[in-house]
């Protein structure tokens, strides 16, 4: 595993080192010490570690009635690890709020895409009318799953991913689905802001669980 510096010597805004590469050693050894990859694509790599860290716990995911509506309608049909490249070229094409420019550059994609390959980076995926109309991807290590980005197309593709993960998550007795940064949006589904040394006393005992390796199109 490569050592990064200790996240709990980091600043609030919680930039612990620079440069390195995107590949699954530096990526995954990130991840297990609580810090992952943001950067534009004039920067060289940066890693981050944010105090406080946006988490959710699976059982207290707030359901509310408009998409608990659209799931009973069976608007949209969910795929998982299906069509991974494809959902985080999509993420990477959603504007942000406040952003001119994406974080999920080529060198992004290549890398998580690699980590899929290895069975540790997942997509749910929302489809309308055979259609990829929006979805989420991300990191899953021990019991615990790191969501990285989410896309939709169609109002509510998104959230109708997002609920499957966390229906999957408590399926697998997950720990917690780890948000990064604070949003009005995940507060509104129950997601919690954490100090950064609980998230990384979290992390270490969710990393003591077998990891669910490989692609999880077989076990919903």
């Amino acid at each position: 595993m490569i050592e990064f510096p200790d996240p709990n010597l980091a600043d609030d805004e919680g930039l612990i080192a620079q440069g390195g590469e995107l590949t699954p050693e530096f990526l995954l050894s990130a991840y297990c010490q609580g810090i992952y990859p943001w950067f534009c694509e004039d920067e060289p790599v940066l890693w981050w570690s944010p105090n406080p860290r946006m988490v959710l716990l699976p059982e207290k995911f707030k359901l509310k009635k408009s998409l608990r509506q659209v799931i009973n309608k069976g608007t949209f049909k969910l795929q998982v690890d299906t069509a991974f490249r494809e959902v985080i070229t999509n993420c990477s094409r959603s504007p942000r709020p406040g952003q001119d420019e994406t974080w999920i550059t080529n060198d992004i994609i290549e890398g998580y895409v690699k980590l899929h390959q290895l069975g540790y980076a997942h997509s749910f995926e929302s489809y309308f009318e055979g259609k990829l109309v929006g979805g989420l991807y991300g990191i899953s290590l021990g019991n615990c799953f790191f969501g990285e980005s989410m896309f939709f197309t169609l109002t509510d593709a998104s959230k109708f991913a997002f609920y499957h993960l966390v229906q999957f998550a408590l399926k697998n007795n997950f720990a917690f689905i780890d948000a990064q940064q604070e949003t009005e949006h995940l507060k509104s589904l129950g997601a919690e802001a954490i100090p950064r040394k609980d998230f990384l006393e979290m992390l270490k005992e969710a990393l003591q669980k077998d990891t669910l390796q490989g692609k999880w199109t077989q076990l919903l």
